[in-house]
């Protein structure tokens, strides 16, 4: 049996980040996607609201125990605010994540108390690569070992901060498996210029061009892949739930007010049954997306599998909610000053989100 009452602890935490992302993220979403930048104040005050250092633990510099669950709530709250924040609160967990689930224990001591006792600091992942056939477990970038040494080569995309990483962790194929390595900023990683999205805009995205990077034996992740690309997946059908639930209530309340012909268009069939399957598909996939998350923290052998179904419905779901919410706004839909448009744009791109956030 399980359940998703959340603790007592859980339930603080996300009552603090339900209120960053009503009062902070969504106030300031809109001018940040305009603007093409989120203020370093406003991510910096998501970071002192201390998720990733709830799921990390204290022998590291948290104050939890690692929890997808934990990582789940907040990321749907997160993104219920504003995607682009969410994913820049969320980037330093792409560095720490995978280390925690990956790394030997020297690798977790030297490396992920200097990220989770500081301010926020842009430590980040390159996972996704610019091919239309990207696989994650089918790597184009490669790693050859040299000595006491890893080569890396290859090209990233979707790499957020990148021009001003501390430090990266970057996929590569080694021996036809997908691993992880730390590279350290200088390394010889070649950043091109930021990339434009149709979303997204507000927050900093990369190409990265790995040509002979040198990477110590040390570096190496050893752990599997498997449950680390399964912890991106769920994060990836969160933010995809949250984004889904923000363009259900915006639209749900425009349709509540605006009249047509004498009555509220709430009241009209057409849109009230548009609404409910927006509704009940949305809480379709957060009960999937929940249960994943369970059963990666409860180390079910099945949980990659409720992950990947979690992920690609996700994904499904968003672009169905986001452009119903756009239809049921009319004409107002398509103008920039309502949220549902930048909602659509940013549920097109679930599907190749998977890489940008990790629980």
């Amino acid at each position: 049996m399980y359940g998703f009452t959340p603790t007592e602890e859980q339930q603080m935490l996300i009552e603090t980040v339900v209120r960053y992302a009503k009062n902070d993220l969504r106030v300031a979403g809109h001018d940040a996607e305009e603007q093409k930048s989120l203020p370093k104040k406003l991510v910096g005050k998501g970071w002192e609201l201390g998720v990733l250092q709830a799921s990390t633990p204290e022998a590291y510099g948290g104050f939890g125990e690692r929890s997808a669950v934990t990582g789940v709530l907040a990321a749907e709250e997160l993104a219920f605010g504003d995607l682009a924040g969410a994913l820049a609160v969320m980037t330093p967990s792409l560095f720490v994540n995978p280390i925690l689930l990956a790394g030997s224990e020297e690798q977790k001591q030297q490396w992920i108390p200097q990220v989770i006792e500081a301010d926020w600091m842009p430590y980040t992942a390159a996972l996704v690569e610019p091919s239309f056939d990207f696989d994650p477990n089918a790597l184009k970038t490669t790693a050859v070992k040299e000595g006491e040494a890893y080569t890396l080569n290859g090209v990233k995309t979707y790499v957020p901060y990148a021009a001003e990483a501390q430090a990266f962790i970057v996929y590569a194929d080694l021996e036809g498996q997908t691993k992880a390595f730390i590279v350290e900023a200088g390394a010889g990683v070649e950043v091109s210029e930021r990339i434009k999205l149709m979303g997204l805009n507000a927050l900093p995205l990369y190409q990265v061009k790995l040509n002979d990077v040198k990477v110590p034996s040390s570096h190496l992740l050893e752990g599997d892949f498997a449950p680390v690309l399964a912890a991106m997946r769920v994060a990836n059908a969160a933010l995809a739930v949250g984004v889904a639930r923000a363009a259900l209530e915006y639209s749900r309340d425009y349709a509540k007010e605006r009249d047509a012909f004498g009555v509220k268009i709430a009241q009209k069939q057409a849109i009230a049954f548009m609404l409910a399957e927006m509704a009940t598909e949305v809480e379709a996939m957060r009960l999937l997306t929940w249960q994943a998350a369970w059963k990666l923290d409860a180390g079910k052998e099945d949980a990659w599998m409720d992950a990947y179904l979690a992920s690609t419905g996700a994904a499904d779901m968003v672009m169905m909610v986001t452009d119903r919410a756009v239809q049921i706004l009319g004409g107002h839909g398509y103008i920039r000053d309502h949220a549902v448009e930048k909602f659509m744009r940013e549920g097109r791109g679930f599907a190749s989100f998977t890489g940008l956030a990790i629980v």
